[in-house]
């Protein structure tokens, strides 16, 4: 049975050597070398002595901060609608389905809606308001990456919420708890391990968004996502763009342990 097992095994692994730990191994040799093929830090000293370098990884982590949060203030009351109302199914199924869409289409679609002629300004324009800025803003990048990054907060939230004991909640009510105290003490620490993983699964990829911040944001919003892009594909320093591609994994794998360290402890 376990060289069967072992046999099932051996695609996955392959998988992992050949596209996750081949590229992070490259990524760190780029990152620790100069031009000439030579070990070095010159990198890393350049990225902690450049200004711009360190405000734009200040801007990644603020922007995810807003994001996350956008999204958690969204996603907490929508999976708690969906925990209680019928046919559960079908709602978790309208909120996943916009996952089943490109992320570079539903971009283009967000900017037709935003644009200086899209629908909204034209929505603004029947009710007798000019039209308005609302493409190229960090407001609107803000609210488009949440908008994406919803259902992915959503699933872990409302996992917790639907293998909460409902018997907890009934004592609460019969020991007089009111339905404000009820939520603050019994369901809310109670679904925390869902609300830490939604901040994972969101709070992660929402610190290398590059695309988005491109079309959607303009040159407003510039995060480390958006420097790695530009050291690749621009100026064509792949070792500086491997370092900063390796400090944000550094950033990525703190925040990782620093949310999940609660559940660790018990």
């Amino acid at each position: 049975m376990r060289s069967k097992s072992s046999f099932f095994i051996i695609p996955y692994v392959l998988w992992l050597l050949l596209f996750v730990v081949m590229p992070m191994i490259l990524l760190a040799v780029n990152a620790f070398t100069n031009g000439q093929g030579q070990v070095s830090l010159v990198n890393l000293r350049a990225f902690l002595t450049n200004g711009a370098c360190l405000k734009m990884m200040v801007n990644s982590f603020w922007y995810a901060v807003l994001i996350t949060g956008l999204t958690l203030l969204i996603s907490y009351p929508l999976a708690l609608v969906i925990a209680h109302c019928r046919h559960q199914r079908v709602w978790l199924l309208l909120v996943i389905l916009p996952t089943w869409i490109n992320l570079l289409l539903k971009t283009y679609a967000f900017i037709g809606l935003l644009g200086q002629h899209g629908l909204i300004n034209q929505a603004l324009q029947l009710i007798g308001l000019a039209p308005r800025q609302l493409l190229f803003t960090k407001t609107a990048f803000v609210i488009v990456a949440a908008y994406i990054e919803i259902p992915f907060m959503v699933l872990p939230i409302y996992n917790s919420l639907h293998a909460l004991d409902q018997q907890i909640i009934a004592a609460a009510r019969d020991l007089g708890a009111s339905s404000w105290q009820t939520f603050w003490r019994v369901v809310w620490p109670l679904t925390l391990p869902g609300v830490r993983a939604g901040v994972q699964a969101v709070f992660i990829p929402s610190l290398s968004l590059f695309m988005i911040t491109r079309l959607i944001g303009g040159n407003k919003v510039i995060t480390l996502g958006t420097a790695i892009e530009e050291y690749f594909l621009t100026t064509m320093n792949w070792h500086m763009g491997s370092m900063i591609g390796v400090i944000l994994i550094v950033i990525m794998v703190l925040v990782l342990l620093a949310t999940s360290g609660k559940e660790q402890n018990k």
